[in-house]
Parts: structure tokens; C-alpha cells; sequence
């Protein structure tokens, strides 16, 4: 398959990696508003170069994928489903919720296959969590806990157009929550704090936030999340049920330690990074959607998937700014 890639930033040029690697892609071609970072990741992987994303489209890729800054995103992907060309889009696929209303209206309504970058679905952790709860073994859930932990935070000049923690950072969460438990969010409550470096606070945002779910079905959620982890990059989940309890990412990385004597959990060593953390996963769903591309598979996160993660998202930060529980019906859907 020939696969274009628009973006070689971190998580383009890591994706663009992943992609040569796979064995379905017979050519890559990457684009990039900065041509000589594109051309030097190119060079790096055997790679062709494209000047611009039309070029990129109208040169008979089979896949599109969007690994652009957030503000892209949107952009982008209106061009691909234009084109009517199969796309891949990192998330979030849009700013903001109205623009993502619009996506996944368009997307709808124009059949081109779509499938958003939320790679913990693909992680067998979290499938295993899914298996579970969908079997009955855990008997009915009454509590789940979920965190993402960052190591450290990003570089300064990404927390503007990050969209906020709980947008870029728990949004993950949210999805992947949809995902192993099979119900939909119904109420919010959220807060957040700055105790680190002060551009967080200077763009409106917080580097530790914490989140009160209830599902439909009156399961209780824990959600938290912090730029500031330095024990190491820590994502997991806890799933807690009438019979049992099952849980994500409990390993002997765990990014944390015992203060129990003569226990020698987790030894180590710990995984720093979400590259790291989900190499196996973003593996897999690039994969799964060459599947898509050719027409073997629907898409397995669609971006009505994305819209309801960011209505929760949303949800989120509407009760942290008004310091209110937010019911899911405040914000706006389809």
C-alpha cells in the first residue's frame, strides 16, 4: 500500500517509524509544513516528499494519515474525505466541539472511512479489561479508576493549542472508559491545580486535574491525570466488580513503589514515555486501519467515537471553570 503521512513533528515522525516498519507499506510519502523536517525524516526512512497535502492526496495513496498540530486537524481532514481517500487522524480531529459536530456530521454523510487515533483501544491490557466486563466475570461493575500520568510535561509552547488537560490529556481516558465498560457518561464533577511550571496557569490550563464520573448505569469513576509523574509514564485502570477486580498496566514498570517492607513490586524497569507505554498498541491500529483502507474492516474508532470522548472532555472542563457538577445533556451532540 502507498501511505501518505501529513506531519513529522513527535508523534508524525514516530508514526511515519512505526509505518515503515509495517509490512503492508510498500511506499510512504510525508509531507510537512517545514519541508526540511520532512525531508530529513524521508531520508531517515526511505521515504518520498511530498510540497504540500494536495500534492500528497492527488498522488494515489491509498491511506491518508493527519499527525499535524491539533489546529490542522480539522483542516485536513475535511481534504481527505474530499479526496476520498481512506484517513487516519491523530486526535483530537477538531479545536473544538462545534467543529467536531461538523466532522462527524460530514463523515456521516459522505461514507468515507475515518478512523481516530485512540491507540489504547489496540492495547491487550485494555481489550483483556473489555473481554471481562462484556463476559460477566467480573459480576456487575460498580467502580473504575483511570489515570494518565505523564512522566514530564511538554515543551511550553504546545500547553495553547493543547486544548486543555482534560481535552488533550484525559481524553484518552474517557475514550478507552466508553470503550472497556460499553455505557456512556451522564454527569461530571472536575477540578485542577497548578503547582508547576506557571505557562500551565498562563494558558488557562492546570498540570494536575482529577474527575468524578457516573455512567448511566450508576458505575462511580475516578478519572486523574498530571504532567508531573516523575516516577515515570503511568496509564492504567482498575476495574472493579461485584465478583472480581482486573486491572490495566499492573507490571512490574508501575510507576510508583512500596512502602510495605520486603515487597519487591514492580521491580522496574519504568517506562518513560507514551511511545514507550503503547508501542505495541499504535503497532496495531495502524494496521487495523490498512484494514479499514482496503475495504476488510469498518472503522474501528469512528469520529462520532472522538465526539462523544469530547463531549466528556468538555463536560470536564465546564465544571472545573464553573465549579458545578455538568450533566452530559449540557453539552451539545448528535
Amino acid at each position: 500500500m502507498r501511505i501518505g503521512l501529513a506531519g513529522v513533528g513527535r508523534i508524525g515522525a514516530f508514526h511515519a517509524k512505526t509505518l515503515a516498519a509495517l509490512d503492508f507499506v510498500d511506499e510512504l510519502v510525508v509531507t510537512d509544513a517545514d519541508l526540511g523536517a520532512a525531508k530529513t525524516v524521508a531520508d531517515e526512512l526511505g521515504a518520498q516528499v511530498a510540497p504540500d497535502t494536495e500534492t500528497l492526496l492527488a498522488s494515489g495513496v491509498d491511506g491518508f494519515v493527519i499527525t499535524t498540530a491539533t489546529p490542522a486537524h480539522a483542516p485536513l481532514l475535511r481534504q481527505g474525505i474530499a479526496a476520498g481517500v481512506p484517513t487516519f487522524c491523530e486526535k483530537p480531529v477538531a479545536s473544538t466541539l462545534d467543529e467536531t459536530i461538523g466532522l462527524a456530521e460530514l463523515v456521516a454523510s459522505t461514507g468515507v472511512p475515518v478512523h481516530v487515533g485512540f491507540q489504547r483501544r489496540f492495547d491487550a491490557g485494555y481489550r483483556r479489561a473489555r473481554a471481562a466486563v462484556e463476559s460477566g466475570e467480573l459480576g456487575f461493575v460498580h467502580t473504575i479508576r483511570a489515570n494518565t500520568h505523564d512522566q514530564a510535561p511538554p515543551h511550553a509552547s504546545y500547553i495553547p493549542t493543547s486544548g486543555g488537560i482534560f481535552r488533550d490529556c484525559n481524553v484518552h481516558d474517557f475514550d478507552i472508559l466508553r470503550f472497556v465498560s460499553g455505557r456512556e457518561v451522564v454527569s461530571a464533577y472536575a477540578t485542577g491545580a497548578n503547582k508547576g511550571a506557571d505557562f500551565f496557569a498562563a494558558a488557562g490550563d492546570v498540570d494536575t486535574a482529577g474527575a468524578l464520573l457516573t455512567l448511566d448505569d450508576g458505575t462511580i469513576v475516578l478519572v486523574s491525570s498530571t504532567r508531573y509523574n516523575g516516577a515515570g509514564h503511568d496509564v492504567r485502570m482498575e476495574v472493579h466488580g461485584e465478583k472480581g477486580t482486573i486491572a490495566v498496566g499492573l507490571d512490574h514498570s508501575l510507576a510508583m513503589r512500596s512502602a510495605e517492607e520486603g515487597v519487591d513490586f514492580p521491580r522496574g524497569p519504568q517506562k518513560w514515555s507514551f511511545m514507550e507505554r503503547f508501542l505495541p498498541a499504535y503497532q496495531a491500529e495502524l494496521t487495523a486501519f490498512a484494514e479499514v483502507a482496503r475495504g476488510e474492516r469498518t472503522s474501528p474508532c469512528t469520529v462520532r467515537d472522538a465526539l462523544e470522548a469530547f463531549r466528556i472532555a468538555e463536560a470536564c472542563e465546564r465544571s472545573r471553570a464553573e465549579r458545578r457538577p455538568v450533566a452530559l445533556s449540557e453539552i451539545k451532540g448528535i
